[in-house]
């Protein structure tokens, strides 16, 4: 499998989605690197959670199976 090109950060997957910041970090909690959920760290120690297109993918999936 090839390595990432892109990375999106939790607000824009949430955007992306149509979705809250905070559904998506909920539901993030489930996903592990391999499904494409990554954390970015910034300066100072921030850091925020990022997702590739199979991680919004993964988000998209859980969210359909939650409403179910």
């Amino acid at each position: 499998m090839a390595a990432p090109g892109v990375v999106f950060t939790i607000a824009r997957a949430a955007e992306m989605i149509g979705e809250t910041i905070d559904l998506i970090d909920e539901i993030a909690e489930q996903l592990e690197p391999e499904d494409g959920c990554l954390w970015i760290y910034d300066t100072d120690d921030h850091a925020t959670l990022g997702f590739t297109e199979r991680g919004i993918e993964s988000l998209k999936e859980l969210i359909a199976d939650q409403k179910r």
